[in-house]
């Protein structure tokens, strides 16, 4: 399990807040997407689920679970659907069918359905460095990182502030030009499945309207802008960040018996 994130009380009076519990993120290692819904089964009992309410298909970008105490777990892979599924769009949990995770062997369904594209591209630029790779499954097999500067805004007016502007706005473009044919080379090398992309939302756009690389801009694509500046670790981060499963979860409070 990745990261995760306190949304606060999920109701709006104390006594729905006590039922309810706290809402927070997580992301899931698409490999790790069963084993984590038999635990959430294990902790909150058995799930409710009602024929037609929980489905998993490439039509349906989430799937809600909801357990016997109220706990609630909203399930959202990269790209619905999977490279691959363990049922034909007749069955009940396969692509296209309906049916509840209730036991290990229907749940076959939702990890197909969970699985992201095999091979998914990476972009990552901020005003310092950048990253560009390819990753096939959770592994990246190959990456360009590196740095260039780019000099931040100055409190200095009139033609100081102007001559900066230029510099900075240069510095910039230099940098755009820079990833955009690390990404030719690297990148386009081999056809990718989804898109990645991080760090400063003018440059990534910047880099992502060059027409060279509208092959890319056509793909599925998750964005994660709260990425720290690109760097090796950061870009096989980005890479198992981009694969996860999102989850906003919803637990009950647990209280304590009175004495």
């Amino acid at each position: 399990m990745m990261a995760q994130r306190s949304l606060g009380a999920a109701g709006s009076g104390r006594d729905r807040s006590d039922k309810q519990g706290s809402a927070r993120r997580i992301e899931v290692d698409p490999e790790r997407i069963v084993k984590w819904v038999n635990g959430f089964v294990e902790r909150h009992g058995p799930l409710h689920s009602h024929a037609g309410e929980l489905t998993w298909s490439s039509a349906h970008r989430s799937v809600a679970l909801t357990a016997a105490d109220g706990a609630t777990a909203v399930l959202e892979p990269f790209v619905p659907g999977g490279p691959t599924g363990s049922g034909g769009p007749d069955e009940p949990n396969g692509p296209g069918g309906t049916g509840g995770p209730s036991g290990a062997g229907e749940l076959d369904g939702l990890a197909a359905w969970a699985s992201p594209p095999v091979d998914i591209a990476l972009i990552l630029v901020r005003r310092g460095g950048y990253g560009v790779g390819l990753g096939q499954g959770p592994e990246l097999i190959s990456h360009k990182v590196g740095t260039r500067y780019v000099q931040s805004r100055t409190a200095a007016g009139g033609w100081s502030q102007h001559r900066f502007a230029r510099r900075r706005d240069n510095q910039a473009d230099a940098l755009v030009v820079s990833v955009i044919e690390h990404a030719r080379r690297v990148v386009l090398a081999s056809p990718a499945g989804a898109l990645v992309v991080g760090g400063d939302k003018s440059l990534v756009r910047d880099v992502l309207a060059d027409p060279r690389l509208a092959r890319l801009v056509r793909l599925p694509r998750r964005e994660l802008f709260d990425l720290p500046d690109p760097k090796l670790v950061v870009l096989k981060q980005a890479l198992r960040r981009g694969r996860a499963v999102r989850i906003l979860l919803c637990e009950p409070h647990v209280r304590l018996a009175e004495p």
